[in-house]
């Protein structure tokens, strides 16, 4: 906290958006340095999305029909792209309970007495949460590559993915920081967290192909963000799965993924800043 505290005073106030750009940085480094001394909290966010690759992997693989195929590989492959966007997008239940946790510690409080620029602590403890986003990545990709899963374009279409997949996650961890904002315990955060994430995730085509659902349901998971993004994915991935809806995200599902992102990013970030402001601890 002293490390914070300092930063911030220091802070120049001539120029705001340097000041914002210092603000968030210092309080992102906080975040990490906490992070790193719970290591647990890093550890049981691997596990998660690893038991989900595996599980879903070798139970379902081979049972579900994959563009008239029922091969297993092709299932691995076409199941990866739905476990790495659910993995950044359940990455918003950690960032709404850490910022709960800060109100409830009454840190919030000690933020805004300080001459930080607005929204700094909000903008930092994401950028934080999209640092240990991007870790979970890199080892998902690992196992997932352990298992069987393969690309089959060129690397940077492969690294604009994974750049899609990190965009996709930072804009679902400022509807967290919301949530976090918004109740009154990290536990309440959690469960608000996760409790609609469920439908979003599942009501989609990260698992299943979403032709086999009835008309009004594919049409639900053909203009669902987290499809667009998983769809995206297949694509730049060269895995199996390309839809064949006329839905205008499925068409074009990388334009999609970055307008839905880009568009989560303003409203939320602007609520969660508003609510920073009159939020009591």
């Amino acid at each position: 906290m002293s490390a914070v505290t300092d930063a911030v005073r220091v802070a120049a106030p001539g120029n705001p958006i340097g000041q914002s750009i210092r603000d968030s940085l210092v309080v992102a480094k906080r975040n990490l340095i906490r992070m790193m001394r719970i290591p647990e909290v890093v550890i049981f966010g691997l596990i998660q999305p690893i038991m989900f690759v595996v599980l879903f992997s070798y139970v379902f693989g081979g049972s579900l029909d994959i563009g008239g195929s029922t091969s297993p590989q092709v299932y691995r492959e076409f199941l990866m792209a739905g476990i790495f966007a659910q993995t950044v997008t359940f990455a918003t239940a950690g960032a709404g309970a850490g910022i709960a946790e800060d109100m409830h510690k009454g840190l919030i409080d000690r933020f805004r007495s300080l001459p930080m620029a607005r929204g700094a602590v909000l903008t930092g403890r994401t950028l934080a949460d999209l640092v240990q986003t991007a870790l979970t990545l890199l080892v998902l990709a690992v196992v997932a590559l352990l298992v069987g899963w393969r690309t089959h374009t060129s690397v940077g279409e492969v690294i604009g993915a994974f750049g899609l997949l990190l965009l996709t996650g930072y804009a679902f961890t400022w509807i967290g920081a919301v949530i976090g904002l918004s109740v009154r315990t990290p536990e309440a955060a959690t469960s608000g967290g996760l409790v609609w994430l469920f439908p979003v995730t599942f009501v989609s085509n990260a698992f299943v192909d979403s032709s086999n659902m009835t008309p009004w349901l594919r049409h639900i998971a053909d203009w669902n963000p987290f499809s667009a993004t998983v769809q995206a994915c297949r694509e730049l991935f060269g895995n199996p799965g390309v839809s064949t809806s006329d839905a205008w995200p499925m068409q074009h599902p990388v334009w999609a993924s970055v307008i839905y992102s880009i568009l989560i990013i303003a409203v939320f970030r602007t609520l969660a800043v508003r609510k920073y402001r009159s939020a009591a601890a």
